[in-house]
């Protein structure tokens, strides 16, 4: 795969020169490639949004670049109005962005913004809405009126429906039920896999990113302490929860399960892991 999106000794920092001055981003070196899942995890303070707002241009950088297909995305203004339609950022808590009279309107604010005809922004809406799991007939219904989990995936289909190249999701799942979140995710997934497009998602669930990942970007303090494929990141328990972090419990589980001497491999992430290894664990022995 090649590299769509990267960073050079990016560093942003707030309030430079003044006694409340804070460097949030230190000097990140990062290469993103086209098609995969990047996981962002740190705790809260370590940088990570304000690195996603650098990735589309939404600040600046104090000093350090963002390449976006090898050409620095600063060096022209007058484009970074295109920037932000190629790489698509949804904030966190993103139904606050909502504005329009209706879903369709908010969905189409973007497409339409970008110059479309008409009947292709209302093709746009359609996939964009089936995308996030909204019902058509929700479309022409006011925004206001949708519960918590519509409004969250009204506002990812406004963003979707741009269709950018890099999408940036900012803890979309945050504040949704477990049923909702495990929903959004999914078409979240589902949408990546339709569009083969880069996807980054910034998640405090390591349950989130553990499913969905090929690699996992690690913040601390504004600086990028790890940057590796999921399984190596997670096989780092001891170093994340220095952190403030934690692997994802089935992961924990089974390291712990290792150290008793079970035969598991290191870094499984998923539940659906553990039960074919052990399974096959058992059959080896002759217990099933």
């Amino acid at each position: 795969m090649s590299i769509i999106l990267r960073t050079e000794n990016l560093c942003f920092t707030y309030g430079a020169g003044t006694p409340f001055e804070k460097h949030a981003v230190k000097n990140v070196n990062i290469d993103i490639k086209k098609g995969e899942v990047i996981g962002v995890i740190g705790h809260t303070g370590s940088g990570k949004s304000t690195l996603m707002q650098m990735l589309n241009g939404l600040i600046a950088p104090t000093s350090g670049r963002v390449l976006l297909d090898g050409k620095d995305i600063h060096e022209n203004k007058k484009e970074l109005r295109g920037v932000r339609f190629r790489v698509g950022l949804v904030f966190q808590y993103p139904e606050n962005q909502l504005f329009e009279e209706t879903v369709r309107k908010d969905i189409s604010f973007g497409p339409q913004n970008m110059g479309l005809p008409s009947e292709a922004v209302e093709k746009r809406v359609k996939k964009a809405a089936e995308f996030a799991g909204l019902k058509e007939e929700l479309l022409d219904r006011s925004p206001f009126d949708l519960s918590g989990g519509e409004k969250r995936r009204a506002a990812i289909a406004g963003v979707i429906a741009m269709d950018p190249e890099i999408l940036i999701l900012d803890e979309p799942t945050a504040g949704l039920d477990p049923m909702g979140r495990d929903v959004l995710l999914s078409q979240i997934e589902a949408y990546h896999k339709a569009r083969n497009n880069t996807v980054l998602l910034v998640s405090h669930s390591m349950e989130d990113i553990a499913n969905i990942a090929d690699r996992v970007l690690v913040m601390c303090e504004g600086d990028c302490v790890m940057f590796d494929e999921t399984h190596k990141v997670f096989s780092r328990a001891e170093e994340l929860e220095k952190m403030g972090l934690r692997v994802p419990q089935i992961t924990k589980i089974t390291t712990e399960l290792r150290r008793r001497g079970v035969p598991l491999s290191e870094g499984i992430l998923t539940v659906n892991q553990a039960f074919e290894e052990i399974r096959e664990i058992l059959r080896r022995e002759g217990k099933i």
